[in-house]
């Protein structure tokens, strides 16, 4: 039997069932899953109250090529271990706040706990031949845990989002019980050349690894590597999306109420790690630098809630809603306000649409690993007349959307100066960043993420036998 993929998350997206959206994570998941038979293992988004009865052991759901295990969690370990640990402290650090992070030693009980017990779950399907790729922060120990159940299987992980230097990962209490056990896998995947470094000098210096070159490290008898895989999108896919889109009846809605004013778009869930607040105050200074564009240009942003049950992101809202309140009254005038603040999602071909009209994307996150909404903004425009990107340097698509504007988050006058940049850009400027933008999406979308990330998991040399019979397949599978 052919080798298996084994993708594990922390949450799973059953076909059909609606119990997740279709975020950048989900998306890069499922790109995987075209390359071979595979089983996603996940939690299942169920918490079990403390007097209910335990759940079945996990079953396999199956979808043709594709199988589901969804894991349920006891409401003290989702606490620990979602709430607590993952994103109280490794969030926050890992997007270099140390002073965000609210660390203590229950939590991380609670974390290594549901690490441990995936594993467990795991090891009752997984066979000697079939190839684990774990996915994100919340994961870090799961290869630990397997190697001491004595699986040795190919094992490789993905971080999608930042890695900072070692002198922050090393502010980490416990760090080599979590962020040090990623020495367990074969490859780690980041999404920037930065983030590879950076990661890299933390094995050096916080385990004693020895860097044998391109990317190899070397430490307590294991040997892994560390590469840059920059995630992309459906591009081609998104760009159709946005064509049809054009005619719907919420874009010419939209285009209706602007009524000929342009139009400057943020998409952002609401996190501390989007620069949201900063990005509304440098428009608010756009507004007060150059009052000529006053009544003459709408900024929306689009920005769903996420982990309302963390009080960071209670306070974030309240401050931003302010903000906006501040800015619209001393702004506005009877028949005109310049910020729309929406707090929903809306479906990939209206946001596509949305993308595709908007004279400006403003992206401007104090830190991300990628940004997947700057890829989607390019891939959404029209090719005879596309809008401009105004992108933090960042965000990890800073490093290949060059033809963007580059800003610094934290200098509101220099974000309001590339706002009329951008507004004010002539045609034949904007075709060409965005040529050379659209070339580099298109290039490297999800579908070559995907495979290049599983063909250098397969060149690996530990155990050269295993990976030799993998990258066999793999190559007959893609080819």
């Amino acid at each position: 039997m052919a080798a298996r993929l084994i993708l594990v998350s922390n949450r799973v997206s059953v076909p059909g069932s609606g119990a997740m959206a279709a975020g950048g994570l989900t998306v890069a998941i499922q790109a995987a899953q075209k390359l071979r038979d595979s089983i996603w293992f996940g939690w299942s988004g169920t918490v079990i109250e403390p007097d209910a009865p335990p759940p079945p052991p996990p079953e396999l759901i199956a979808r043709g090529s594709r199988s589901f295990v969804l894991l349920d969690l006891p409401a003290n370990d989702y606490q620990e271990y979602y709430n607590g640990f993952a994103n109280r402290v490794l969030w926050p650090i890992l997007h270099y706040r140390l002073d965000l992070a609210e660390f203590n030693a229950v939590d991380l009980g609670g974390y290594l706990r549901v690490n441990q017990h995936f594993a467990n779950a795991i090891a009752g399907f997984i066979e000697p031949d079939d190839v684990v790729w774990v996915h994100d922060y919340h994961l870090l120990t799961l290869a630990r845990d397997l190697r001491e159940q004595q699986f040795e299987n190919m094992t490789g992980f993905f971080l999608h989002i930042p890695c900072p230097p070692p002198d922050l990962l090393l502010a980490l209490p416990h760090h080599a019980e979590t962020l040090g056990s990623l020495i367990h896998y074969d490859l780690i995947g980041v999404q920037t050349e930065r983030d590879a470094e950076n990661l890299g000098r933390y094995f050096e210096v916080a385990l004693g690894a020895t860097r044998r070159g391109d990317g190899v490290f070397e430490c307590a008898g294991r040997r892994v590597q560390v590469r840059a895989f920059p995630v992309g999108i459906a591009t081609a896919v998104y760009a159709r999306a946005a064509r049809r889109a054009a005619r719907c009846a919420s874009t010419v809605e939209l285009r209706h109420s602007l009524d000929a004013k342009k139009l400057i778009l943020g998409v952002d869930r609401l996190d501390y790690t989007k620069g949201i607040p900063y990005r509304i105050q440098a428009f608010g200074r756009f507004l007060e630098l150059y009052p000529d564009w006053r009544n003459r240009v709408s900024f929306l942003q689009l920005t769903p809630k996420s982990r309302s049950a963390v009080p960071e992101y209670a306070e974030l809202d309240r401050e931003v809603s302010t903000l906006v309140g501040q800015i619209n009254g001393q702004q506005a005038d009877p028949t005109w306000t310049p910020i729309r603040y929406v707090n929903r999602s809306f479906s990939r071909g209206v946001l596509a649409g949305m993308y595709r009209m908007a004279q400006v994307g403003l992206v401007t996150p104090l830190r991300d690993g990628m940004n997947l909404v700057a890829k989607e903004y390019i891939a959404a425009q029209d090719p005879d007349d596309p809008g401009v990107l105004v992108l933090s340097q960042f965000a990890g698509a800073a490093e290949r959307l060059q033809g963007a504007l580059l800003v610094n988050p934290h200098e509101p006058d220099a974000v309001a100066a590339s706002i009329r940049t951008a507004l004010e850009m002539g045609l034949d400027e904007r075709k060409a960043r965005w040529r050379q933008m659209f070339d580099e999406v298109m290039a490297n979308n999800i579908d070559r993420w995907a495979e290049d990330y599983l063909a250098a998991l397969a060149a690996t040399q530990q155990s050269g036998g295993l990976r030799e019979g993998f990258w066999r397949l793999f190559s007959a599978r893609v080819s």
